[in-house]
């Protein structure tokens, strides 16, 4: 098994869902890492759902969360891990257009 360490980068997500990350065929991920930065000169507020796709069922990392202007949130890092299996997605979603941008680190086992 191969190990990968990998980034994802989404910028300017808006109020339309947005898939930042999904978990490549025959692939675990662990996600070490997201952070979402308020680019907008006033507050947002995100959502940060994971869809496992082989059940369609989603859950909320985060429900709108605040975020202040020139700030970030960090859902994933520290002592957090999220674990996604194959063909899992991480979607962002903003209250307002072009104001947030996403990185997601991940580790790829494949």
């Amino acid at each position: 098994m191969a190990n990968t360490f990998k980034n994802a980068v989404s910028s300017a997500i808006g109020t339309g869902q947005t898939s930042v990350y999904t978990v490549p065929s025959a692939t675990t991920t662990t996600v070490i890492g997201l952070t979402v930065s308020n680019i907008a000169a006033s507050n947002i507020t995100v959502d940060v759902v994971v869809t496992d796709t082989s059940s369609g069922t989603s859950a909320f990392l985060v429900k709108a969360a605040t975020i202040v202007p020139g700030s970030a949130l960090v859902p994933v890092g520290g002592d957090q891990k999220v674990v996604l299996e194959t063909t899992d997605v991480i979607k962002v979603t903003s209250n307002t257009a072009s104001s947030a941008d996403v990185i997601v680190s991940v580790l790829e086992q494949t």
